[in-house]
């Protein structure tokens, strides 16, 4: 069983092309290998900026997952789901709204910087200013301590982590927590005991962080404690209350470096794509067009690789070798760009055709999607429905 729960959403914009692949997906794959993951389709945020073509939703939805699926994302190995199929979300979101700063949400540096890029939409709406506590709410209802974000989206999860901050000062002190707390330690044993206090020591009088680190090291290797004295011990260590919900941590991924047809970042809106289920024919024929370096108006003229959006491709999918020749021999004019462009075929055909073999198969089979889908949003809202009931109980809605 995986120690650490990952995090990670798309908004459905249909099927997918190769800058989502190299971007995101191929990371998926590699960390439903490493960690427990949860990967959902962001279906209620794609409403924050299209709330007037709902119409689009429901293809896109089912085109995104098949791309997913295509790319090797493994529902034996991730849980994929609906964000819309799990009701949670929305209620987290409603009761984190409550005790969320105005200021807060205004302060999310893509606020302006969305309603200022989209001046085409309406973006005055309380959906649109209140998406980033929707996004929290997403990550918080499943306690993931781990999300993958580019450097662009850190300040997203940053703004998580202060609402679970403020929810646990808030709502984290129970009836008698200290005295609960003490009495969790007592069951770490003597030798531990005395450990945990002196860290807990050190780390709130002189903010010691390495202390901090070891400490919640000690609690994470405690295997006789329940999960309600786990999260009193971790809350009492910083100084709050019980901890309910999860702070997480910003797994950091690189930016992806599948540039498009023109050079420019691949994006549907430059219409500079290849999608993942892109016809073999088309690809060639993007591939062939594409402009290359202005000063190679002859096949003798000598070119620079460095100007040409070609050599951003090499970059992605050619080893050294292939580089060095085409460095070489655009330089010299010793081959033509359309022979510098053919190795770039091959290479995205290679990775593509498995793909495209997997979509057609899922095409052919919706209801083998439908059931992948049905299955994860179950396991979902289990694991939703556990973290609401700890969440009703400390607002004070438990009704039990």
């Amino acid at each position: 069983m995986f120690a650490d729960r990952v995090l990670s959403g798309m908004r459905p914009t249909g099927s997918l092309h190769l800058g989502h692949y190299h971007g995101v997906l191929k990371n998926w794959v590699k960390l439903q290998q490493q960690y427990e993951c949860l990967f959902f389709v962001a279906d209620w945020h794609a409403l924050t900026t299209h709330y007037d073509s709902p119409e689009i939703i429901e293809q896109n939805v089912w085109d995104m997952v098949i791309d997913w699926l295509a790319a090797g994302v493994d529902p034996s190995q991730a849980t994929l789901f609906i964000q819309s199929k799990v009701p949670a979300h929305a209620e987290l979101y409603l009761l984190l709204s409550m005790m969320t700063p105005l200021g807060w949400l205004e302060r999310v540096p893509t606020y302006k910087d969305q309603q200022e890029k989209l001046t085409e939409k309406d973006l005055s709406t309380y959906g649109f200013l209140g998406y980033p506590l929707l996004q929290s709410a997403d990550i918080l209802i499943y306690r993931a301590n781990l999300v993958p974000v580019g450097e662009d989206q850190a300040p997203h999860l940053e703004f998580t982590r202060e609402i679970s901050r403020r929810f646990n000062h808030l709502y984290g002190k129970e009836a008698g927590f200290e005295e609960k707390a003490e009495q969790a330690i007592k069951k770490l044993g003597s030798k531990k005991s005395k450990l945990y206090t002196e860290l807990r020591n050190l780390y709130q009088e002189q903010g010691d962080e390495s202390a901090l680190e070891e400490a919640r090291s000690l609690l994470n290797e405690q295997q006789n404690l329940s999960l309600g004295d786990r999260e009193r011990l971790f809350g009492y260590l910083e100084g709050g209350g019980k901890m309910i919900l999860t702070e997480p941590e910003t797994l950091l991924t690189e930016t992806s470096k599948m540039p498009g047809l023109d050079g420019q970042k691949m994006s549907k809106s430059y219409n500079n794509t290849i999608s993942l289920r892109e016809d073999p024919e088309s690809i060639r024929k993007k591939v062939r067009t594409m402009p290359t370096d202005p000063a190679r108006v002859r096949r003798s003229d000598p070119g620079d690789p460095n100007r040409c959006p070609v050599w951003q491709l090499h970059l992605v999918y050619s080893d050294e070798n292939i580089q060095d020749w085409v460095q070489r021999g655009c330089r010299n004019a010793e081959i033509g760009c359309l022979d510098c462009k053919a190795p770039v075929i091959d290479m995205i055909l290679a990775e593509q055709a498995p793909m495209y073999e997997r979509i057609k198969e899922y095409e052919e089979d919706p209801t083998l999607v439908r059931n992948i889908i049905a299955d994860g949003c179950e396991k979902a809202n289990k694991l939703a429905d556990e973290t609401m009931r700890d969440i009703r109980e400390a607002m004070g809605l438990g009704y039990s």
